[in-house]
């Protein structure tokens, strides 16, 4: 570590079984790029993805990693070729932090699905960018990103706020707005899992004008917290044929959950003919097949969202600053950070965990 790097400390899990057990020390960030801004952090969300990398759930990670991708903090260093950044700029980055940026996807603003590959703001490979190493994540003082993947706070939005929208509240926001939700034909949005990602989407569905909010969950036991949430409808799915008097209801319907044994027959004939489900979450386990048969005979389109790119994450804040959106959020303190994830992990957050670094002081410009 040079001696310009030595102010990057965070928590380090060295193996698979870090979670629980990461280690507060100093690490080695990716090399500076004069492209680049360094980002002192105030605030950085809990996102599954990180327990999933953490222990390796989503293929083998690079030991040692330092996970967090939704944070937020103030500009504390500007490099040479970046334009529209200063230092004291309070900015937030989010699970990805580099492309290709010249492919036509990228060119499009649909960065997460570039034609050469992504690279996350955490164990992600910058050989297929600017080879300057691997990335290191927000569970930390500072991050080092390409300044094409920071973007601006808006001012009344609170950064812990801000933070687990980075990830968390974009993956549902990205397949809401992109297929439509609020406008002519798609205004029955159907919700799949009161989660983290879950109570994002029934909040940005209603704050996109979606008339009709259908939540699903196993039980009613979150059915009054759904409709606090924005929902006007409730299907419980452990109830006895509890998907048949809604058959055809929806135009949209998106799953957060993540499981392998998703009941995806059921959620086909939730939607009319030409209507969409949509998947945002990511099994460790293999999923079921997909059923063709049934595609054919509802009609019904099934796809899969990721993330969103830099500019639909500047609309998305913009929209929660305008609305005063309020997610459901209970801060942690960053030295906390193995009891959290420990929590995390148990799926105790209603709903999502911020760390905070509490002697964080922003910089000033």
């Amino acid at each position: 570590m040079s001696s310009s790097d030595a102010h990057f400390e965070g928590w380090v899990g060295h193996d698979k079984s870090c979670i629980g057990n990461m280690k507060w020390e100093k690490y080695t960030p990716k090399a500076w790029r004069e492209t680049d801004v360094e980002i002192k952090i105030e605030a950085c969300g809990v996102c599954a993805s990180d327990l999933h990398t953490a222990r390796s759930g989503w293929g083998p990670t690079k030991y040692p990693c330092v996970v967090g991708h939704e944070i937020v903090g103030t500009v504390s260093r500007v490099g040479k070729e970046v334009s529209g950044f200063k230092i004291g700029d309070r900015v937030g980055v989010g699970a990805q932090s580099d492309s290709c940026k010249s492919c036509g996807a990228c060119k499009a603003g649909q960065e997460p699905w570039c034609e050469k590959g992504i690279v996350g703001t955490y164990n992600g490979d910058y050989s297929v960018t600017d080879g300057s190493g691997f990335s290191m994540g927000g569970y930390a003082k500072y991050s080092r990103v390409p300044a094409h993947f920071a973007v601006h706070i808006p001012e009344g939005l609170p950064s812990t706020v801000a933070a687990p929208m980075m990830c968390g509240g974009v993956t549902v926001y990205n397949p809401l707005k992109s297929n439509g939700c609020g406008t002519e034909g798609f205004k029955r949005v159907g919700v799949v899992g009161i989660g983290g990602l879950g109570h994002f989407a029934l909040i940005f569905a209603k704050a996109l004008g979606a008339e009709k909010i259908t939540a699903i969950s196993h039980t009613h036991s979150k059915e009054d917290l759904a409709r606090t949430l924005g929902a006007t409808d409730f299907i419980a799915s452990a109830d006895e044929n509890a998907y048949a008097p809604h058959k055809r209801s929806l135009d949209l319907l998106v799953v957060t959950n993540n499981n392998a044994d998703m009941p995806v027959n059921e959620y086909l004939q939730l939607v009319r003919p030409h209507g969409k489900v949509v998947f945002v979450g990511i099994p460790e386990e293999p999923p079921m097949p997909t059923p063709i048969g049934q595609l054919i005979f509802s009609g019904a389109f099934l796809g899969g969202s990721a993330i969103g790119g830099p500019g639909i994450i500047r609309e998305m804040l913009e929209l929660a600053a305008e609305q005063n959106l309020q997610p459901m959020i209970e801060e942690r303190d960053m030295q906390d950070a193995n009891k959290v994830v420990t929590d995390m992990d148990a799926g105790k957050p209603r709903f999502r965990y911020v760390m905070v670094n509490k002697d964080y002081e922003p910089v000033k410009a």
